[in-house]
Order: structure tokens, then C-alpha cells, then sequence
């Protein structure tokens, strides 16, 4: 226990630091807290031991994150959302499959590996492009709901993704096993519809005014749909996504989000310093050099899709831009998918190490990109700095 204690105590000192001199700098916040990973977790100084116990309890961060998201979406309005995005998503995660697997060719990956590469590298971060729009953009704009619209529905592919993966070499095989998945969700999200209007929002109504007790059901809700999710095969995120698009359907969904964010955004310092602490570089020198070819080539070609697919879905050319750049990185899915498929034997070392080291690059380059171009809560300039 005191171990542990010490070494969050260490984490969260090396990253107020390092935080205060990339202001002071004017660098990405983002940046200092992978950096502090990368120097006191066991690659660097080897100050911090319990790294996998930290990166455990940061996954909450990302489960936070998908109920905050779906919260911001009425049901109806995600269905609308949908229609006019799901050719954008589509577009993209075809082009950025198609240029990850002729890439993996390139540098001889097997077709195997090249194919699990290519269905990792499809998707945008939904961590890092929400940590960096407005409050305004993200609750009361267009840009925020378009930008919810196409990760969500980029986060619904990878999670089905993940689940083809787990199902890969199952007994009943994996057409079977990905049907079943299905249809447990589909009861998951009725069972889920049913408990909010009858049981969760009779609860609420006695309970609306003493915030305390709203915040502590707010996390309840969100923690025991997404550990249930869980245990039905459909994973943490999966549950806590659809807790809150559920219950974004109650007039309180937007106070509950709001009390939320600070504890959100501990758990995702935690997230990035988790990050960093697993970036062994020397390990990953056999591929160092791919990987910043392949990040450089997904920087260039994601924003540029992704504004040609806006521009012809009738969006303004400003808007398209700004939307494209924003959306111009990699995904944490990724790294979930590169050290599943790992853990089950389905891709080599080498892939699942290019995955990473990739993805983590796109979220540095992307941070950089964002901060100093558009306004952001942790923007590099008093002009930029929108919360």
C-alpha cells in the first residue's frame, strides 16, 4: 500500500512539473505527461514499479470518457448524427485500412500482421480529440456533435473489431461467436432502456436536488452497466458508451457530465503517463523508423480524407479543415487491439510494437498540430485557451 502510495505521489509531482513547464513553454500538456512516464517509469529512471498497476486504474479515465460522450447525445440526435457522417467515417477508415496494409507490405509484415495492423490504424482518437475541443465547441456546436458523431461510430467499429479478434480461433468459431455478441447486445441496450425509464430515473427524481448523491449514482450507473458489459463479453467501454447515450434521454445527464470532468481527466493523466511509461524505445528500435514513416503518412492523409469527405458531405471549407485536423490521429483502440491480438497470438512482436509506437507518435504530432492552430482548454496562447 505505501508503495503504491508513493508512487502515485511521484507520478502526480512529476507531472504537475512537467505540466508547468510545457505552460511556461507553451507546449501541449499532453506531451509532459507521457514525457513523465517515459522519465521516472522503469525505461527511465525507474522511480515508479507498479506501472501495470497504474495503468489498470487508468482505464477508468477511458471508461469516464465514453459515458461522458455518450451523454452528450440524445438518442434521436445520434440517430440523425449518423446520416450525416457515417459515409465520412466510412471513408476514412477504408482509406486509412487500405494505406496501413500496403504500407505493412512495404516492410515485408506478413499478411496476417499486416491485416491486424491495418484493422488497428483505422480509427481516430476519441481520448485526445475531446481532451481538446471547447466546452462550447463539444456541448453547444456543430463541430462538437459531428465530431462525437464520427468517433462514436469509429468506437463502435473498434469495438467490434476487438470482438472479431477475441473470437478469432473460439471453439464455435468466430461467425458464430461475433452473431451471439450481437445479439446480447441488442438485449444489453433493451434491458438498459427499460431499467432507466422504469427503475434509474424514479431514482433520480427523489434525489435531483442533493448533488452529492446525483454525482455518486452518475458514477454507479456508468461503473455497473460498464462492468456487467464486461462480463457479458462486450467490454468496459462498450457498457459505459451506452449508459450514457441512455441516460442522456434525462434532463440531468448535462449536470452529471459536467461534475464528472475533473475525474475524468485525472484518470486520463494517469492514461498518458501509462502511455509513456510502456514506450521502451530500445526495444522498439527495429521499427522506429516505419513507424515514424507510417505516423508522418497517417498526419498527412487522415486530416486531408477526412476534409474532402466533409467538404462533399455539404460542410463550409473552414469547417472541414478544422474538423479534419482535429480528427487526424490515431486511436487508443489501437493500442487495445495491438496488445490483444498480441496476447492471443495472432500478429508477431514486431507488429504489435509498430502499432504502438505509431499511434503514440500521432498523438504527440496531433497534440502539437491542434494546440498551436485552434482553440483548445489547454491552448499554448491566452488567444487559444477556450474551456
Amino acid at each position: 500500500m505505501e508503495d503504491l502510495v508513493l508512487d502515485l505521489s511521484i507520478l502526480l509531482v512529476g507531472a504537475a512539473f512537467l505540466a508547468y513547464l510545457a505552460v511556461i513553454l507553451k507546449q501541449p500538456i499532453i506531451i509532459a505527461y507521457i514525457l513523465c512516464g517515459i522519465l521516472v517509469g522503469p525505461w527511465g529512471f525507474g522511480l515508479i514499479r507498479h506501472v501495470e498497476f497504474i495503468e489498470t486504474i487508468s482505464h477508468f479515465g477511458i471508461t469516464l470518457l465514453l459515458f461522458l460522450a455518450g451523454l452528450c447525445l440524445h438518442p434521436q440526435k445520434l440517430i440523425g448524427l449518423f446520416k450525416k457522417t457515417s459515409l465520412v467515417t466510412l471513408a476514412n477508415c477504408a482509406s486509412s485500412f487500405i494505406a496501413a496494409f500496403l504500407f505493412s507490405l512495404l516492410f515485408r509484415f506478413s499478411v496476417v500482421d499486416s491485416l491486424c495492423i491495418a484493422l488497428a490504424l483505422m480509427f481516430s482518437s476519441t481520448i485526445l480529440v475531446i481532451k481538446l475541443l471547447p466546452t462550447t465547441k463539444l456541448h453547444q456546436k456543430r463541430m462538437g456533435a459531428i465530431c462525437i458523431s464520427v468517433l462514436i461510430m469509429q468506437d463502435l467499429l473498434a469495438i467490434a473489431v476487438l470482438a472479431f479478434i477475441r473470437c478469432i480461433g473460439s471453439p464455435q468459431g468466430a461467425l458464430i461467436s461475433s452473431s451471439i455478441l450481437l445479439i446480447k447486445l441488442c438485449l444489453f441496450l433493451v434491458i438498459l432502456v427499460l431499467f432507466e425509464r422504469y427503475v434509474l430515473r424514479k431514482v433520480m427524481s427523489h434525489v435531483e436536488r442533493i448533488h452529492e448523491v446525483l454525482f455518486v449514482l452518475g458514477l454507479a450507473w456508468c461503473f455497473g452497466v460498464a462492468s456487467i458489459s464486461n462480463q457479458m463479453g462486450l467490454f468496459y467501454e462498450t457498457g459505459a458508451f451506452f449508459a450514457g447515450i441512455v441516460l442522456a434521454r434525462h434532463k440531468i445527464a448535462f449536470f452529471i457530465s459536467e461534475k464528472l470532468k475533473p475525474l475524468r481527466d485525472f484518470f486520463l493523466v494517469l492514461f498518458f503517463f501509462a502511455l509513456g511509461a510502456n514506450l521502451n524505445l530500445f526495444v522498439m528500435m527495429n521499427i522506429f523508423i516505419p513507424s515514424i514513416i507510417l505516423a508522418l503518412v497517417f498526419i498527412m492523409i487522415k486530416p486531408w480524407i477526412f476534409k474532402k469527405a466533409f467538404l462533399w458531405a455539404g460542410e463550409g471549407e473552414s469547417f472541414s479543415h478544422e474538423t479534419g485536423m482535429r480528427l487526424g490521429q490515431l486511436s487508443e483502440f489501437s493500442l487495445l487491439i495491438a496488445l490483444l491480438a498480441f496476447e492471443l497470438g495472432h500478429i508477431s512482436n514486431g507488429a504489435s510494437q509498430l502499432i504502438q509506437l505509431t499511434t503514440i507518435l500521432t498523438f504527440i504530432v496531433s497534440s502539437y498540430l491542434v494546440v498551436y492552430k485552434y482553440p483548445t482548454p489547454i491552448g499554448t496562447s491566452e488567444e487559444l485557451i477556450r474551456d
